[in-house]
């Protein structure tokens, strides 16, 4: 198990911290938590001495013969940092270093994990974005904040994610060590869309959007910034993405066209519905007394791959899905090259088969004429396949070894 320090930051979230402590140490991770002085106000020394069995301080001063300052940072395997206020951002972007916590981050040479809570003018703040971005393009880990209720009355993005959230993305951290998509945006569809016949009834398809919220975990643990666009799904939202809510085929281009423009990889792993009725009854369509069926006329919705391969930046990858039931790596081979697509993830579907499945199977074909076959594997393997694959052909800003390139001088 690891040793992870749990750093807390002077904020009203500062108490679900304590679950979060909680669901390390009975993971049976040792856990050494620093708080700033101004989290004591909100949760005291007694209670983190108490759940973490370890000696709480906030200074360096505090037991001065063992260093701490420098000794927690480089004993750390990972430290998660929540609630990270935006003072602790600033300080930690410009390498500033005034009491215990901030010095262990300096120190620490682990993978690091900012869990911000702040109110929603903080966080949309330009100095807090600027800040936050240095920290990503450093490797650091910042996970898009939750939209909720806040301080007082005030609702809007800047809630803390929850922290069972927080820890799994803590526990991919762990399992990676090395942020390889740290500093990119990555776009992620997921679920399937619905196309409405009438006010109650629609044409739709099974899509749980499992594997899509899979791929968008990895992808943060992995240090992206996370646009999911859901269609249609009630799986619990992923910490630290920016979650978009869609419901048809033209709500899911639209929004995905849309964060696409400023992204470094699009994965559709989403099932739009291929058509749509022509018109929308604006009543319930009833039964007719003759028992006669109503004729309903389709017409095709557009193809979303195929418009952002085309419309794809030098350097921009796009990873394309196939769900198939017959002939599955043939036509998956001619979508790959019809939507332009870099790699396309190819699986065949039925009953029983991959939709609202825990486990997938795989073929992953790349334009380059790569084949990668996985077997049966839970969706979370999958996406950090998928997500391996994708790093491969990406102009990764980290060495060999993890550590940071200097992207200026083209090393």
């Amino acid at each position: 198990m690891a040793e992870v320090v749990l750093g807390v930051c002077g904020g009203i979230a500062a108490y679900k911290a304590c679950e979060l402590l909680r669901l390390f140490t009975e993971s049976g991770h040792s856990v050494r938590v620093v708080p700033t002085a101004s989290a004591l106000k909100f949760v005291g020394a007694p209670t983190w001495a108490a759940l973490s069995g370890k000696p709480v301080a906030t200074e360096v001063w505090d037991d001065v013969h063992e260093v701490p300052h420098v000794r927690i940072g480089r004993a750390a395997e990972l430290v998660v940092v929540a609630p990270a206020t935006a003072d602790m951002l600033a300080k930690a972007a410009h390498g500033l270093a005034d009491d215990l916590l901030t010095n262990t981050l300096l120190t620490a040479t682990c993978p690091v994990v900012f869990a911000p809570a702040m109110h929603t003018e903080m966080w949309e703040n330009p100095a807090t974005q600027a800040n936050v971005a240095t920290l990503r393009s450093r490797g650091a880990i910042v996970i898009e904040p939750a939209v909720g209720r806040l301080t007082g009355a005030d609702t809007g993005k800047g809630r803390l994610s929850d922290p069972a959230s927080i820890f799994s993305t803590a526990l991919r951290v762990l399992s990676r060590r090395v942020p390889d998509l740290a500093g990119r945006h990555v776009v992620v569809t997921a679920g399937g869309t619905r196309e409405p016949l009438d006010p109650v009834r629609f044409l739709g398809n099974r899509s749980s959007g499992k594997q899509g919220y899979a791929l968008a975990s990895s992808a943060v643990a992995r240090g992206a910034r996370v646009t999911l666009v859901a269609a249609n799904v009630t799986l619990p939202v992923p910490a630290g993405v920016d979650l978009v809510t869609v419901g048809t085929t033209e709500e899911l281009r639209k929004a995905t066209v849309s964060a696409a423009a400023d992204s470094d990889v699009v994965v559709m792993a989403a099932a739009p519905a291929d058509f749509r009725p022509a018109s929308v009854a604006e009543k319930k369509i009833k039964k007719s007394d003759d028992g006669g069926v109503p004729v309903l006329e389709l017409i095709t919705n557009p193809d979303i791959a195929a418009e952002l391969g085309a419309a794809k930046r030098p350097g921009q990858l796009l990873v394309a899905f196939a769900a198939e039931t017959h002939d599955a790596l043939e036509n998956a081979r001619g979508k790959l090259a019809r939507k332009r697509a870099d790699l396309i993830v190819v699986n065949e579907v039925g009953t029983d088969l991959v939709f609202g499945a825990d486990d997938n199977t795989v073929t992953i074909l790349g334009a380059d004429g790569t084949t990668t076959t996985l077997g049966k594997l839970p969706k979370a393997d999958v996406a950090d396949a998928i997500w391996d694959a994708v790093v491969l052909r990406l102009a990764s800003p980290f060495g060999h070894d993890g550590t940071p390139q200097d992207r200026t001088s083209g090393s």
